[in-house]
């Protein structure tokens, strides 16, 4: 596995505005952004072989946004993150999958949505049963594999 370096402070300053951004703090819900100094830092140790990608996609937001994302106001900062959003990527899918990993991990979260903040195992969780009949389709069409005899 190869090293990463760690994102520079300034690169870190364009990250926690972007997580910000995407997830804002909710008073209604008594919930972080994720921004909230505790999830940040989560995220900060979370990059791993994510890092080249996120570092793309924090280039990307400074072209977008004509120079430093965090220095925009927030009303530009979401116009520039949705054009980022509608043009997709590995860049855009790294930067977001870290950010919503990071944030649900969070206890003050899980607990704002009525779960238990702990590990799935071995306890596990209730899930709702569902309309089994929608594998149907999958179940009726022909098999596009071979067969291993």
């Amino acid at each position: 596995m190869a090293d990463h370096p760690p994102l520079s402070a300034a690169e870190s300053r364009e990250l926690s505005a972007f997580a910000g951004t995407m997830i804002p703090a909710s008073t209604r819900y008594g919930v972080p952004g994720a921004d909230d100094e505790a999830i940040f830092a989560d995220i900060l140790k979370s990059l791993g072989r994510d890092r080249d990608d996120i570092g793309r996609a924090l280039a990307r937001l400074a072209a977008l946004a004509g120079g430093s994302f965090a220095d925009l106001p927030a009303e530009r900062r979401l116009a520039v993150a949705n054009s980022f959003r509608a043009e997709g990527g590995p860049a855009l899918a790294a930067i977001a999958r870290v950010i919503l990993l990071c944030y649900y991990r969070d206890d003050r979260v899980m607990h704002s949505l009525g779960q238990e903040p702990r590990p799935p195992f071995p306890k596990g969780h209730t899930v709702e049963q569902g309309d089994w009949s929608l594998l149907d389709p999958v179940k009726a069409r022909q098999p596009f594999y071979r067969r291993v005899t």
